[in-house]
């Protein structure tokens, strides 16, 4: 091998680390900021159920065992492949004595975010969210599409202080728990009251 042979090799190598070596860093960095912003969610919340009756106690329990085990969406959506957030409302409400009934069909399963506002309407247990409400275990949220989340629902599992503790299905994915400010959250739709 002539001296420039070996000089284009040592260069192109150089060159071919470098690269190498910058694609490494911004992988990095970019696995670095997913996992920064990442929300894995928190911990079912310790709840006083001295303070709760005996309907949100049995919600509770069914909260909870599918947090714990949880499912995937189609087991809360008769098998359905879809977004679940408001079939996992209605399956956990059915599960605990209180089924819901789809306006338009009857069925317990309401499978979309409108219809379950619909729902909360028709038999007068809707409360905007731009109204002074101080939210209960069991009530269900209601988020417009520009909300963090877009378009959703959930479940309160606790109030303290200006925050709530929620519950929700196909979020991230799974079920997950957040405590959100309510007052701060953008396009609060309003509360389906348990």
């Amino acid at each position: 091998m002539t001296q420039v042979e070996v000089e284009r090799t040592g260069r192109k190598g150089r060159w071919i680390a470098g690269i190498s070596g910058a694609l490494a860093v911004a992988a990095l960095v970019v696995v670095g900021a997913v996992w920064w912003q990442h929300d894995w969610g928190e911990p079912f919340p310790v709840l006083d159920s001295e303070h709760l009756d005996e309907q949100q106690v049995a919600l509770v329990e069914v909260l909870r065992r599918e947090y714990e085990n949880p499912g995937d969406g189609p087991k809360y959506a008769e098998g359905v492949r879809e977004a679940w957030c408001a079939d996992f409302v209605s399956w956990t409400m059915r599960e605990a004595g209180r089924p819901l009934a789809n306006p338009h069909s009857g069925s317990w399963r309401i499978p979309g975010v409108y219809t379950l506002t619909e729902y909360y309407q028709g038999v007068g247990r809707f409360t905007p969210g731009d109204v002074d409400y101080r939210p209960r275990t069991g009530d269900v949220v209601l988020y417009g599409p520009n909300s963090p989340l877009g378009q959703h629902t959930n479940i309160v599992l606790k109030t303290e202080g200006a925050t709530i503790t929620t519950i929700g299905g196909n979020e991230m994915g799974g079920i997950r728990v957040r405590t959100i400010t309510p007052a701060e959250t953008a396009d609060l739709v309003g509360y389906g009251r348990f």
